[in-house]
């Protein structure tokens, strides 16, 4: 079942809608959660969130990328998931790579709609592999040993080839208007 079907499922306020996410984006909302929280409980339990919120917000959204809809929806409630779990002992990787993160784009969820665009517009413009370690680091919360791994490059590479990103998005950012 594609997005646009699904979506008439939620506006048809058909509970099938919810069995279909869970097929098509089961498997891809659990990775993004369980990259965040490392407990498949907490992780499945964030994953049945992101369908009821789903549920709730569709209609009135009509979002054109459902995949990124429920993603952004699992990762928020997973980080608030994780801080929750964490507020005394915090988890270095987490915390590292959203203070990284916010350096050059601060977390207020108000500018979301404003920034997306743009942060999909800097990303077209980088090339494949600068584009796979910032999603990597800054969506899905791999670490720096995984990216470095996953890419044969070093663990001092892959964090040069970040902080050369976050450069440069910042500098984006500014060009476009985009507030800091």
């Amino acid at each position: 079942m594609n997005d646009r079907e699904i979506v008439a499922l939620f506006f048809a306020r058909d509970e099938g809608a919810i069995r279909a996410c869970e097929v098509t984006y089961g498997r891809y909302c659990l990775g993004i959660s369980m990259g965040i929280l490392a407990s498949e409980a907490d992780a499945e339990e964030c994953v049945n969130d992101t369908w009821l919120r789903a549920w709730q917000s569709i209609p009135p959204q009509n979002p054109p990328s459902l995949r990124a809809y429920l993603g952004r929806i699992v990762r928020n409630l997973s980080i608030t998931r994780y801080r929750e779990r964490h507020r005394k002992k915090r988890n270095a990787d987490l915390e590292v790579s959203l203070s990284e993160l916010e350096d050059c784009i601060p977390m207020r969820e108000e500018q979301a709609g404003e920034l997306l665009p743009l942060l999909e517009q800097f990303l077209r413009g980088c090339d494949a592999p600068d584009r796979r370690l910032f999603v990597g680091r800054y969506w899905y919360n791999y670490t720096i040993r995984t990216l470095a791994e996953a890419n044969h490059l070093s663990e001092n590479a892959v964090r040069l080839r970040l902080m050369r990103v976050r450069e440069r998005l910042k500098e984006f950012l500014e060009k476009e208007g985009y507030h800091l």
